[in-house]
Parts: structure tokens; sequence; C-alpha cells
């Protein structure tokens, strides 16, 4: 497969277009029902796989799927639904910590703000990007290990670290992609451009990948 000659923005807008032509509609692999048990599911995803994590809440959300709910179930409830999960003893305390909040501050309700997301035990920048952005369709951008080594393979950010490479993808997705960018990446990480070994003769932007044939 040979190279093509676009650089720049012609080629990010050429990989984006080709990504959302591939899944037009991405949706994140966590299971949840509602903007909190959405949020839930993000915090336990911490150091843990998307189906495990299903597997886990499948049980929880049946028993807690609100705030109220989930204060109600107690802290040894809730670690005897999520024990198959790495960390559980402290993704518990911090789900029921943030159920407390929620009820006592919010209503019941999940926030519609970075700030207060953040001030939610358990909760940090990518989980607030998760929650902004698939609960509430802000274009925000949540970089885990799978779009911190894509933004490096593409040529998109040389950044150490995720807030880093959180501003490089921001400055140069465009924004007719913003929404779904950080799916698309994912995505694309999750099931083609892998860590180990990348599947770069499947690879629907190979060509225009500066790191095809290199990795």
């Amino acid at each position: 497969m040979a190279a093509i000659s676009l650089k720049g923005k012609d080629a990010i807008d050429q990989i984006f277009a080709r990504l959302a032509a591939q899944t037009p509609e991405p949706r994140t692999e966590l299971n949840y029902s509602n903007d909190y048990t959405l949020l839930v599911a993000v915090v336990l995803s911490a150091q843990s796989t998307d189906v495990g994590v299903n597997r886990a809440t499948a049980g929880l959300f049946a028993l807690a799927d609100s705030p109220a709910r989930m204060v109600a179930l107690g802290l040894e409830g809730i670690k005897q639904n999520i024990r198959s999960l790495g960390l559980f003893n402290a993704k518990a305390a911090n789900v029921l910590a943030l159920s407390e909040i929620l009820v006592r501050d919010f209503g019941g309700e999940v926030p519609h703000s970075r700030e207060s997301l953040e001030s939610l035990p358990g909760v940090g920048r990518k989980t607030a990007n998760v929650v902004l952005n698939t609960a509430f369709g802000e274009p925000t951008l949540a970089v885990d290990t799978h779009i911190f080594r894509l933004a490096h393979r593409l040529g998109f950010s040389n950044g150490k670290t995720p807030a880093q490479v959180e501003t490089d993808l921001l400055a140069i997705i465009p924004m007719a992609y913003r929404l779904h960018a950080h799916h698309w990446l994912i995505l694309h990480g999750r099931y083609c451009c892998t860590a180990r070994k990348p599947k770069c003769s499947d690879c629907i932007v190979a060509e225009l990948c500066p790191s095809f044939g290199k990795v």
C-alpha cells in the first residue's frame, strides 16, 4: 500500500472522514441506562476492560440505577457486585461517596458541569470528558491509553501526558468531527491499531499514517 501525498490539515480531514464513514454513529461499549449509570460505569472502568465492567454492572444496576438506590445498597452491597474488578474496594467507596453527594447536593441528578463532575470522588478529567460527551453531547475528548497511542502513531501529538495530548488533539481535529472523535479513536485503537500488533493491512487510514510500516 503506497503512501499518498496529503499532509497536515488535509490528511487529518481525510483520516476522520474515513473513520466517520466506517462508523457513522459510534457509541461507548459500556452498558448504561441513564446518566447516573453511565457515570458509575466510567468510574468503574479505570484499569478495567469494558467487558469486565459490563459483567459487574449487570447485577449492580439491576439493584441500584439511581444515586438514592446505590446509597441504600450500601458499601458492602456495592463491593459484592463489583468484586471481579480490580481496585474494587476503592471503587466501591468512590461510587458510594459520589452517590451520597449527588443525592445531597444535586437532587439526585448528574451535573452538567465539568467543575461539579470533577469534584466527585473517583471522577477526574477523563471521566468528566466521557460523561460530558456521551450524556450531554459536548465535543470533549477523553484521552485513554488507546487515544494516547493513536495520537502519537498518527503524528497528531508528541505530548507526554494525556492532558498535553488532549490539548493537541482539540487544536487540530475539525469541529465537524469533534463530537465523535474520541469514540472513533478508541474503537480504532481497540480493534485495529492495537498496542502490540497493529493490523495495518486492515487499516482504513494506513496510507495516511506516518507510522505505517514502522511499528
